[in-house]
């Protein structure tokens, strides 16, 4: 199943990003170096193209925490931005998060304790590096609220991460 995500991402990606009139950048011909310096300027679906590229190319930590960076910019703009279209920017959200969120999760959660490190440093990353596309004085309070439901994860993660753990072993997942 991992190899078929890993297959069709890159096609489905390109479909999703060459159909969503919302995004300026071709994020997937973009050098992956390029993209990690821009992607904090860049339309946030562009944080999941580099966490998908960066977890195919083996990098699989450094793509967690773009995975989770991309959450928490990509909420902040559509908390910030009730009114978009449902077929835009909100759409292709749930499938980048569906599409590429799938397998990172798989991974991240099979280190618990590395994953509860990576949303603190999302969380610090966030709060030192300016929302060129969504800038914080326009959506503070959006970005309150995402981050509050970021840290309502991180002490769910916490608080149970023994029933994650054992959840995983009962179905075959294991520890990574």
């Amino acid at each position: 199943m991992a190899a078929l995500y890993r297959a069709l991402t890159p096609f489905a990606i390109f479909f999703m990003l060459s159909t969503a009139p919302t995004i300026a950048q071709d994020f997937q011909a973009m050098p992956v170096d390029q993209l990690r310096a821009e992607v904090s300027n860049a339309h946030p679906s562009g944080f999941y193209v580099l966490a998908s590229r960066l977890y195919d190319a083996g990098d699989r930590d450094e793509a967690v925490f773009w995975f989770y960076a991309g959450q928490l910019r990509y909420r902040t703009h559509l908390t910030c931005n009730p009114d978009l279209p449902p077929d835009g920017d909100p759409a292709l959200f749930s499938a980048l998060s569906e599409m590429i969120g799938s397998e990172i999760n798989y991974y991240a959660f099979g280190d618990l304790d590395s994953l509860l490190d990576t949303i603190d440093a999302v969380i610090e990353w966030d709060q030192s590096t300016p929302n060129g596309f969504a800038p914080d004085a326009d959506c503070s309070a959006a970005r309150s609220d995402v981050l509050t439901g970021l840290n309502q994860l991180q002490i769910y993660i916490a608080e149970n991460a023994d029933d994650i753990r054992s959840q995983r072993m009962s179905s075959g997942y294991g520890e990574q």
